[in-house]
């Protein structure tokens, strides 16, 4: 059995994944920033196998802290899946820097400071860095410019990453969603920084959250590099790079209420 540590791990995908390995027999470091929700998931879970800690992924004392934990409960470390993320839903041209530094913060810098301080760790055990990305990385999505952007800095850089640690015997898989069912655009911030009360726009059907973890799962054991859980929205990013215009007089009618 394997030892698994899931950001934001109290809901969504990362609850999904949590059940999954937990039904499998692996042990799990949980780690969410909603600390009541994280306690009441663990509480269903055998001590003994779960450690659930709160944690801000934007946070580097709280990073290290994790990594120290997961090394002194378990001592050793298999698999690092940066899950936890924000999104937000507002034009550009009217949102708050702020609210993109915020998004930048928990989508890119956090999975980043926290590979990098699990290294260690996971090049001793020859372990593998699963990063949930999205499709929103690969092409244009309304009202979604800073999670786009996130989103495609942690593609590159995990890239770059995978080149440079294969060899060293520590690999890498990206996962790129396309549309779930899960709470992140329940949260999602406004061009204010608060929560939106916009109801969000979709291509396809919304997927769940368990359909996706089953497919993550196979993905890992199987050694796979990437994953592209959703034909359709591959399809899309195609589109968007053969024929560009169509594919952006197809989104901006499919998002209007999103630039509204």
């Amino acid at each position: 059995m394997s030892v698994l540590l899931v950001t934001g791990a109290a809901s969504g995908l990362g609850w999904a994944l949590t059940r999954h390995w937990y039904a499998a027999g692996h042990d799990l470091v949980l780690a969410d920033i909603d600390g009541a929700a994280l306690a009441a998931r663990a509480a269903d879970l055998d001590p003994d196998r779960v450690l659930a800690l709160t944690v801000d992924v934007t946070d580097a004392a709280d990073l290290a802290r994790l990594v120290e934990a997961t090394q002194q409960r378990f001592g050793r470390l298999d698999v690092l899946v940066n899950n936890a993320g924000i999104t937000h839903r507002s034009p550009a041209y009217r949102t708050d820097p702020a609210v993109f530094r915020t998004v930048m913060a928990v989508d890119w810098q956090g999975p980043v400071e926290l590979t990098l301080a699990a290294l260690p760790l996971l090049r001793a055990g020859g372990g593998t860095v699963v990063c949930i990305s999205s499709m929103a990385g690969w092409m244009p999505v309304p009202g979604r410019a800073a999670y786009s952007a996130a989103k495609a800095a942690l593609t590159q850089f995990f890239e770059v990453l995978r080149l440079e640690l294969e060899p060293q015997g520590v690999r890498v898989l990206m996962v790129h969603p396309s549309f779930l069912d899960t709470p992140i655009d329940e949260h999602a911030l406004g061009e204010d920084g608060r929560p939106t009360g916009r109801a969000r726009s979709t291509v396809g059907r919304l997927r769940s959250a368990e359909e996706t973890a089953v497919q993550v799962d196979a993905a890992l054991w199987a050694g796979r590099r990437r994953l592209f859980p959703d034909r359709g929205t591959v399809a899309a990013s195609l589109l968007w790079r053969l024929a560009p215009s169509v594919y952006q007089a197809q989104v901006r009618r499919r998002f209007a209420d999103d630039l509204r």
